[in-house]
């Protein structure tokens, strides 16, 4: 069940919606959290029930020990015994992240490295082709988070009702953001989240029309022109290379930027603010301000649970880097068992190193050309993070160095009526402009309003603002269009749901 699909947004969320605030309102509160939970496990069965157990024990195992660690703060060690205290908590917390790692790694990775393993060693191990469950990525780093914060004395004592709600709650489930408990659970503790917020329900549906409008017309179109450059197979020109990897930019930017509201929109119907993950990456003047921009909860994340455990800034600049770029290939590993994900993930923390390096010199870049060369640099990484293999990744980027074939011949077989709009008004612009150039017409098209739509405000901007007839209106056209694309074809999975 997509946020994408009419069953969730006709069936699935009013009738969770209303019987949720029902039960509230006759004061059975446990109910409504129970209700909420159930719901929650539903929609993640509703891609696979055979995977239900496997969320169910992660959530069982990391409640005890999570609630073993919050206790044992409390637990005063008798004199002498303070060394050996410490030591029985690191190895409990230790024990917790090595099972979880351990659950992640079996499913994502075990495929990867028994086939790398065939590769250097000329083995013949079968791969088992396990299929890596729904979100399993995304609720385990959050239990991981759990368990930190609870070793380290930041966590309530929740029941176990509470907790299942913490790590299930469907907006967030499946693709993010990755949550403290702190940022969700005093929230559900508040009365004034028990009762409907009519601010609230609108604000959420706006921000959510705007995250369907983002997905279904904007991040879809761009996936038929980003699939047939990177999956087509043919040698692709400088104007196709250049129309498939920016399809590819801005499909991936309005898919995630897309769930990414619809999620928080979804969730603000129950009086839940979850975090902001997504803050108008593509106008980073630096790979250090995307990074602070992009899937902003899983940078955190890097940063606080990885970066800074392995010495942060706190060591030789030497180090530094290194800890730059071992945190951001670890990054890039997380997303998928694929050597272009690890190669996707060494190239942002090679630039994370010259970002910091060239910092150091104190000589800010202007900032148009800082921007550029942001943009650029991403740009060139997704095609990496796109290509299912290096020949593919190669062609694209083969394509996009191949200046030489900007002003060629129209493609083989390509005639002028078969062209975006056909008729004289080809006529006209293949003698004004680049003949590639005009066979991608249709996408460059697209791509320009694409980066007419991510300089204006955002979608939380927009949102955050007076609630008016205007944008209400807004709203609801939005809604109406995306709808109507909803319905008219089959909606594609969200990228990031394969993470």
């Amino acid at each position: 069940m997509l946020f994408s699909s009419w069953q969730f947004i006709v069936v699935f969320l009013p009738i969770t919606f209303f019987v949720y605030f029902m039960l509230n309102g006759w004061r059975l509160i446990v109910a409504g959290k129970v209700w909420l939970v159930a719901t929650s496990l539903f929609f993640y069965a509703y891609w696979d029930v055979n995977y239900l157990p496997l969320i169910l024990a992660s959530i069982f195992l990391n409640f005890a020990i999570g609630t073993g660690l919050a206790q044992s703060n409390k637990v005063p060690a008798q004199v002498g015994q303070v060394s050996r205290h410490h030591l029985n908590r690191k190895v409990v917390l230790a024990t917790g992240i090595v099972a979880n790692l351990f659950l992640l790694g079996y499913f994502k990775y075990t495929d990867f490295l028994l086939g790398n393993i065939n590769a250097v060693f000329e083995t013949a191990y079968t791969l088992p082709g396990i299929v890596l469950p729904l979100a399993i990525s995304f609720f385990t780093f959050t239990q991981i988070v759990y368990l930190v914060d609870s070793y380290r004395g930041e966590t309530a004592e929740y029941d176990l009702l509470n907790y299942a709600l913490f790590v299930t709650f469907f907006p967030h489930l499946i693709a993010g953001p990755i949550v403290h408990h702190r940022q969700i659970m005093p929230q559900f503790s508040s009365r004034w989240t028990l009762a409907r917020r009519y601010s609230n329900i609108l604000r959420g549906m706006v921000i959510f029309s705007i995250g369907l409008f983002k997905k279904v017309v904007i991040a879809d179109s761009f996936a038929v022109w980003a699939d047939a450059g990177f999956d087509g197979g043919q040698q692709l020109s400088f104007f196709a290379a250049w129309a498939a990897s920016l399809s590819y930019t801005f499909q991936l930017y309005f898919d995630f930027s897309g769930y990414c509201d619809m999620a928080i929109g979804a969730s603000l119907l129950f009086n839940i603010w979850l975090p902001i993950n997504f803050d108008s990456p593509y106008k980073a003047l630096s790979i250090q301000d995307f990074w602070r921009r992009w899937h902003i909860t899983l940078s955190n994340f890097l940063r606080d649970y990885l970066y800074i455990p392995l010495g942060g800034n706190r060591c030789s600049e030497y180090r530094i880097y290194i800890n730059l770029f071992v945190t951001f290939l670890l990054g890039g590993l997380w997303h998928g068992a694929t050597w272009m994900f690890v190669i996707w993930g060494a190239l942002h923390g090679l630039a994370l190193a010259v970002h910091r390096f060239w910092k150091s010199f104190g000589r800010p870049l202007p900032s148009l050309l800082a921007w550029l060369l942001t943009f650029l640099f991403v740009n060139f990484a997704w095609v990496f993070f796109r290509a299912k293999t290096m020949d593919d990744a190669l062609r694209v980027l083969n394509g996009m160095a191949d200046i030489d074939s900007a002003f060629g011949q129209i493609p083989s077989g390509l005639k002028t009526s078969e062209l975006a709009w056909g008729g004289w008004l080809s006529d006209i612009l293949l003698r004004l402009l680049p003949t590639g150039l005009v066979a991608q017409a249709a996408t460059y098209l697209a791509i320009v309003i694409a980066f007419i739509i991510v300089f204006q405000r955002n979608s939380m901007e927009i949102a955050s603002g007076k609630l008016s007839f205007k944008l209400t209106m807004y709203g609801a056209v939005l809604f109406s269009v995306a709808m109507y694309f909803t319905l008219a074809a089959t909606s594609s999975v969200f990228l990031y749901f394969n993470f």
